[in-house]
């Protein structure tokens, strides 16, 4: 190996400026003596970028090969044979800076089931929600269990106007509670949402923790990087290789850390040796180290719209119009009108059967009929439900199919695959389709487009959610967590078991998927792994109780490996 300049060298080496990466520079670069260096694949959050600042034009991001690196699925047996299309942000901050900016913990009891892992004691609510609550500025909700003076602003959407009031009164209507912060004491039931917007304007992972800190001189931020390899001497990983303007280069680190996600992380480290060697083998790669759970206990949210056509004026439909947004652009400049929401400003969280100890299902509501891709299906007023089970059994795995870095991975999500979520489906149609029949929509309601009241059956039904259900883009858990055979990162140390001076820090590392969208819980696996990393202390766990339906349980929930 030549020996790399004094500018090729870093004490922290972060491949990936995603969500957990701007968390990691910002932490590991307070130590004014240690040098901290990003590699990040995409491009600058340009400052200028409409697109990506303006909350109300998320839908123009996603599909953009300009903003997203646009990862489909392997055909799913389960979903017609349809490769689901993922959007992961091809910018710094990652899918923060294309996401719809919600803010959701999850669960507290998702962490308690962390916790009963083997090995992951230290990862129980009342260890992670110190860093919760360091990580975020919110100005609501309950002290014990909010936030106050962290870099991640969080402020609560509006949801107002008739189309939310009816929600609202639905839900109540249909014998749901209401909650005063799914974020606090209590997450199931329904209440306006958390959103990371700040001034107007969308506060990305990049932005609140990256941006503020540039000008620390032992600090570098290098764009359009894309790591190829990691290099090893013997098991001890001393740097990475990657690609910029043409050119291949290498950097050398005592620590590289991973941040590439649940996609990139387990696909950068197959391509370098780490993983399941029958498959490294058959690709002709050397193999560092045997990890067979690199890749494995993939897991990610599915959702589906229930949407109807409205009788009212009252959408945000109008707003949709092509003549109409230089206007709203004017007006969001101006810090106001419409382009100030992010759309997803309130739902809930319900159950959805008696046996489940915590919510299930998590809910959206929107105030127009829409896609995430922006397409419409009525040129009048609508609203709708997003509605989905969030702990689904089912598992999948990634793996690489060549050796060359450009080839996105295999993805097999495995969708619909057993049967215990083909039934938790089943019930969310029908506790959506509850809500949305209840007395308070009954002067707005002007018919259900979407599945259509002909699909009833549990076959029509399913069939439906084959053929129209999408990802809410939450991969995760492909390296997980924990001291089995199959687990991939040690949960003391972040390190990469059975290899030195490597580690990973992103979404893969979950063991289980939260009950919610997964950018807050990243975050917080980002800030408690930074004092890991730099062998300070751990936060004291916060003995903060949060709302059980049943006594704790004590039995180990198992983690599948399939």
């Amino acid at each position: 190996m030549n020996r790399p300049a004094a500018s090729q060298r870093a004490d922290f080496l972060i491949v990936g400026g995603g969500s957990a990466g701007c968390a990691l520079a910002r932490r590991l670069s307070e130590d004014p003596n240690a040098r901290v260096v990003v590699l990040e694949a995409g491009r600058w959050d340009s400052w200028w970028d409409v697109f990506i600042h303006m909350p109300a034009a998320l839908a123009f991001p996603i599909g953009s090969r300009f903003y997203d690196w646009r990862y489909r699925s392997a055909a799913e047996p389960k979903m017609k044979g349809r490769r689901i299309s993922h959007a992961r942000g091809k910018l710094i901050g990652g899918s923060s800076s294309i996401n719809g900016m919600i803010f959701q913990r999850g669960n507290p009891l998702d962490y308690d089931r962390w916790a009963r892992q083997p090995g992951m004691r230290q990862w129980s609510y009342a260890h992670c929600l110190p860093y919760f609550k360091r990580m975020e500025a919110s100005s609501t909700g309950d002290d014990r269990f909010r936030g106050r003076d962290g870099p991640l602003v969080v402020e609560r959407g509006a949801a107002e106007g008739p189309l939310f009031e009816a929600f609202f009164a639905a839900a109540q209507q249909a014998g749901f509670e209401q909650t005063d912060d799914v974020n606090g004491r209590k997450q199931e039931g329904f209440a306006a949402f958390d959103r990371n917007v700040w001034g107007g304007r969308r506060w990305s992972a990049a932005r609140a923790y990256l941006h503020p800190v540039l000008d620390r001189p032992n600090l570098e931020v290098r764009c359009r990087a894309l790591s190829t390899r990691i290099l090893f001497d013997g098991r001890r990983a001393v740097g990475v290789e990657y690609e910029t303007r043409g050119r291949r280069e290498r950097i050398l680190a005592g620590e590289t850390i991973l941040c590439g996600g649940a996609i990139n992380s387990p696909q950068l480290l197959q391509l370098s040796g780490v993983g399941p060697a029958a498959l490294l083998r058959q690709l002709g790669i050397d193999v560092v180290q045997d990890l067979p759970g690199v890749g494995e206990n993939l897991q990610d949210h599915l959702e589906v719209y229930i949407q109807h056509a409205c009788t009212q004026p009252v959408s945000m439909a109008p707003h949709f119009a092509w003549r109409r947004r230089p206007w709203i652009g004017l007006q969001w400049l101006l810090g106001r009108g419409p382009g100030l929401t992010n759309h997803f400003e309130a739902g809930g969280f319900v159950r959805s059967n008696d046996e489940v100890d915590h919510p299930n299902l998590m809910i959206h509501f929107l105030p127009i009929a829409i896609r995430y891709d922006g397409t419409r299906v009525t040129s009048g007023h609508g609203y709708q439900l997003h509605i989905g089970p969030m702990n689904s059994d089912v598992r999948g795995r990634i793996r690489i199919r060549s050796t060359d870095p450009h080839a996105a991975p295999r993805m097999a999500f495995n969708y619909l695959s057993t049967r215990r979520d083909r039934d938790e489906w089943v019930e969310a149609i029908g506790c959506a389709r509850e809500i949305l029949r209840q007395p308070a929509f009954r002067s707005l309601d002007g018919g259900e487009l979407s599945p259509g009241p002909e699909i009833s059956t549990r076959k029509e039904i399913l069939d439906w959610v084959a053929r129209d259900a999408e990802t809410a883009l939450h991969p995760s858990c492909s390296c997980r967590m924990g001291d089995d055979a199959l687990a991939v990162v040690d949960p003391q140390s972040m390190r990469v078991h059975g290899t030195e001076g490597l580690r990973v820090v992103d979404a893969s590392v979950m063991p289980l998927i939260t009950n919610a969208n997964i950018y807050a819980p990243v975050m917080m696996i980002a800030e408690k792994a930074a004092d890991l990393i730099r062998g300070r202390e751990a936060l004291a766990p916060d003995p903060a109780l949060p709302f059980r339906l049943r006594p704790a349980r004590v039995e180990t929930d198992a983690v599948s490996a399939a």
